[in-house]
């Protein structure tokens, strides 16, 4: 008998995180999506893309910027003259930026490229600050939209947007408290390759010790050929 777990890649970094416990864990790179259970079941918030969500990400950070920097070159209210600067050094004139994103297939990485800039005037502009308080504020809300409200649950952030440093991780510290002080704060044990490595182990040794979804995690089981092969191809997850 074979068995397959298919996982979405939120589970694996889910796992990776926290392995086979209760508790949150909010993936923040390029986008955003946070997932959480009390191992009776899954809840998801975000990760709806650059266009409709993953709101606090990457390219959530460096598309505020760049609006900021654009309000400077208009002259209107909210507008950073120091966002400015940094998207003209690294875009050219700001006036062609519509030009060079709209029509890009990689629009959520060229925007997501713009977050570091922001993190580096965040210590000298108020405007750049803000961007990263409320990217931090957003995080906070999707990790209370999933943790489970009752216990000590785990709750761990993953992801490249922690290489931002100081001046987004402190105000993100400040927002997981504020929303969810009953939740106990862990860094992430491993990324989600440890995550998909741990699944694999925990279906080799016997049932998955995590709730199934058909669009999160579901196993199937089957015998003689792999499954995906002619005689034992498993259906589509919805």
């Amino acid at each position: 008998i074979s068995r397959l777990a298919l996982a979405a890649d939120a589970v694996t970094a889910y796992t990776g995180a926290l392995g086979f416990r209760p508790g949150a864990v909010l993936a923040a790179g390029t986008g955003l999506i946070a997932l959480g259970t009390d191992l009776s079941g899954w809840r998801r918030a975000d990760g709806w893309g650059h266009l409709l969500g993953d709101c606090g990400s990457g390219a959530w950070i460096g598309r505020a910027g760049l609006e900021a920097a654009l309000r400077a070159h208009d002259g209107r209210p909210g507008g950073s003259a120091a966002l400015l600067r940094r998207a003209e050094e690294v875009f050219g004139p700001v006036a062609e930026l519509p030009g060079r994103i709209y029509p890009r297939a990689d629009r959520a990485a060229v925007l997501a490229s713009f977050a570091p800039e922001v993190a580096g005037c965040a210590g000298g502009d108020p405007v750049a600050a803000e961007v990263l308080r409320a990217a931090a504020r957003h995080l906070a809300e999707s990790a209370a939209a999933v943790c489970p409200p009752s216990g000590q649950p785990r709750l761990a952030v993953t992801g490249g947007l922690l290489k931002l440093g100081e001046a987004f991780t402190a105000p993100l510290a400040q927002e997981l408290t504020r929303c969810l002080p009953h939740a106990r704060r862990t860094t992430a044990e491993g990324d989600p390759l440890h995550g998909a490595v741990r699944l694999a182990g925990a279906l080799a040794a016997g049932p998955l010790p995590l709730p199934q979804d058909p669009r999160l995690l579901r196993v199937t089981v089957g015998s003689g050929t792999l499954p995906g092969t002619a005689g034992n191809r498993p259906s589509a997850p919805p």
